[in-house]
């Protein structure tokens, strides 16, 4: 295989990498060559040395084993290993539930541990945290600790249970875009629906995502699956050289049903699910890369660890509030492969318009503990979008009634088509999503960030500063919850860094020191933060704009505050101050904040003692 640009610059980076990172993930998308680079670097960097490789499952094993195996003496543990480390190989491949004792005495003696799929690493968790703190406290002063991952983020709000506490930095290898740019990938296409007789407004979802039980009985209730079955006949008739589709499923149930109408369009079809017999697996996906299979139904197994070049079709059954999951399941359509010039990314589960394209999604190192609630809204990304575009930009749903009786349900951008026509179906039966669906009725961030810079420097140059900047041990102690919501934001406003950062680690650093200092402030203080379900951006823009809800002294003690701070800084350092803000806010009032926080990076009881 010819090395790629973005390997060749990983490569020529490596020795300055881990001379400034100890622990540290490479980030690249899905289909880049991840895998391939890792062997490059053991070939070049670790010849003769110790290297341990972790992955979570025996089919991502067998694929590093391949890679590898050819120029490395390796040795992949068995689950009931009992040899002794490192003997008479010098690569060790395992899953991190394999011949534990083996791997725990490997790790003192390695000079880089990997670990595939490092999204997956739970700091907190029964399966890493042993690894996790073995190296911390054992590896030797030149081993490294090296992450692969193309969706580097964990969705939990357990502030023990966060990437950040495994990796010190991620090093950013490859974009998506640069990558369709360079033929490496095929572009997407999305095709976005949303199925009107999907109900999941009454599904818990505190778990973090929709529970599969539940979720699977409203798909197979809906009309979703019988749908997604329409738009694929037709869909598959503009990709060459023929269709290979893979369609994600949340539970068996799901899959049954899909398997059942699509082979009532003699269309041949397999499922594969994490029951499926790893031979009778492999055999299924080799018959769907050779296309003697078309559609290869999944339940819970293609999303890692699965390369088909040739599948030039994603169909995607699966509602969920995980970014990861969504990122993982497109980036399996997107590998070149000859005469294959796009991947159709059939969409009926309206995750395209919760999350956006996924050559769009941001990652972050730290979430909170309701984080997803925004993805409750199956229109997220859209009202995100629709902020601040005129009018003749504006996202359409038709909403025609089809022959079969469904209705069409395409999501499109006004002014597609010259004359607005629907773009599948030709009709104009279509309305405004942003009136019909009602996105979100508060503060859009976007609206927030003109009415914050706009409204502060004029309402601070006419404001008694003698006064109100004396006032604020009176507001904090007169502030009900919305009212305090709002001083929240304009203190970390005041603390927060304007510094620029080179890498997301470095963000989420002075990030979380500015939230350790406030957390410091409102112990000191005797001011607790009851956590809230989310954090209302329209509460900061009543404070701002002498509203209903923040009284007169919280406002104006507030903008005080904000304006005195924005006049010390360039505009620059302003912008980057307020986009922390945002979200030390956020953390701060989704979290709470009492004299018994107990957090990796505070401890409100240590602190109180150590002022006494």
């Amino acid at each position: 295989m010819e090395i790629r640009n973005w390997q060749q610059k990983i490569i020529d980076d490596f020795p300055s990498i881990v001379k400034d990172n100890r622990r540290f993930i490479l980030k690249a998308p899905t289909g880049a060559g991840k895998t391939y680079l890792a062997s490059e670097l053991i070939k070049r960097f670790y010849n003769r040395k110790k290297v341990i490789v972790l992955c979570h499952r025996l089919v991502l094993l067998e694929q590093l084993e391949k890679a590898l195996q050819k120029e490395h003496k390796i040795r992949k543990l068995a689950v009931s290993e009992t040899s002794i480390a490192f003997d008479g190989y010098d690569i060790l491949l395992s899953t991190n539930m394999r011949a534990k004792e083996i791997i725990a005495e490997a790790i003192p003696m390695a000079d880089l541990v990997i670990v595939d799929e490092a999204h997956r690493i739970s700091p907190n968790g029964r399966g890493y945290k042993a690894i996790i703190d073995n190296f911390r406290e054992n590896s030797k002063d030149n081993a490294r600790f090296m992450g692969l991952t193309a969706s580097p983020e964990r969705r939990t709000g357990d502030q023990r249970d966060q990437l950040h506490l495994a990796f010190d930095t991620i090093i950013d290898c490859a974009d998506i875009q640069n990558l369709i740019d360079e033929k490496i990938l095929v572009p997407p296409i999305y095709k976005p629906y949303f199925v009107h007789d999907l109900d999941l407004k009454d599904i818990d979802i505190s778990s973090g995502d929709f529970p599969t039980t539940k979720l699977a009985s409203a798909i197979v209730k809906s009309s979703m699956i019988e749908y997604s079955v329409y738009i694929y006949k037709k869909e598959r008739e503009q990709v060459k050289p023929k269709p290979i589709s893979a369609w994600f499923c949340p539970d068996v149930s799901v899959a049954e049903v899909a398997v059942e109408n699509i082979e009532k369009q003699g269309i041949s079809c397999a499922i594969v699910t994490a029951q499926t017999p790893l031979g009778e697996r492999m055999n299924v996906l080799s018959d769907h890369e050779q296309g003697n299979i078309e559609a290869v139904v999944s339940v819970g197994v293609l999303l890692e660890g699965w390369d088909n070049p040739n599948c030039n079709i994603i169909v995607h059954l699966r509602p969920t509030l995980s970014k990861v999951l969504w990122g993982q399941s497109v980036g399996r359509g997107l590998r070149s492969a000859k005469d294959k010039s796009k991947c159709i990314v059939i969409d009926v589960s309206s995750n395209w318009s919760t999350f956006g394209p996924v050559e769009k999604l941001k990652w972050e190192l730290w979430s909170h503990r309701r984080s997803y609630l925004r993805f409750k809204n199956r229109f997220n990304w859209l009202a995100e979008q629709l902020n601040g575009m005129d009018e003749n930009q504006v996202y359409l749903l038709c909403q025609n009634q089809l022959p079969n009786k469904m209705r069409c349900s395409y999501i499109y951008k006004k002014n597609t088509l010259s004359d607005d026509a629907c773009p599948m179906c030709g009709t104009f039966d279509a309305v405004d999503i942003q009136r019909e669906q009602m996105l979100d009725s508060t503060q859009t961030e976007a609206g927030l960030h003109q009415l914050f810079f706009d409204r502060i420097p004029k309402v601070y140059e006419e404001m008694n500063l003698s006064i109100w900047k004396s006032l604020g041990k009176a507001a904090w102690n007169s502030a009900n919850e919305k009212e305090k919501m709002f001083l929240v934001f304009c203190k970390a406003f005041e603390v927060a860094s304007g510094e620029a950062t080179a890498s997301e680690t470095r963000y989420w650093d002075i990030a979380l020191e500015a939230e350790t200092n406030i957390r410091k402030f409102l112990v000191e203080n005797e001011i607790q933060i009851v956590k809230q379900d989310e954090f209302e951006l329209a509460m900061v823009a009543d404070g701002l704009s002498s509203g209903r809800v923040i009284g007169s002294l919280v406002s104006n003690y507030g903008i005080s505050v904000c304006g005195g701070i924005m006049l010390e800084n360039s505009e620059l350092e302003n912008e980057r101050k307020y986009q922390k803000a945002i979200k030390i806010a956020e953390r701060l009032t989704i979290m709470g904040c009492s004299n018994r926080d107990v957090l990796p990076y505070f401890n409100a009881s240590d602190h109180l003692a150590s002022i006494k």
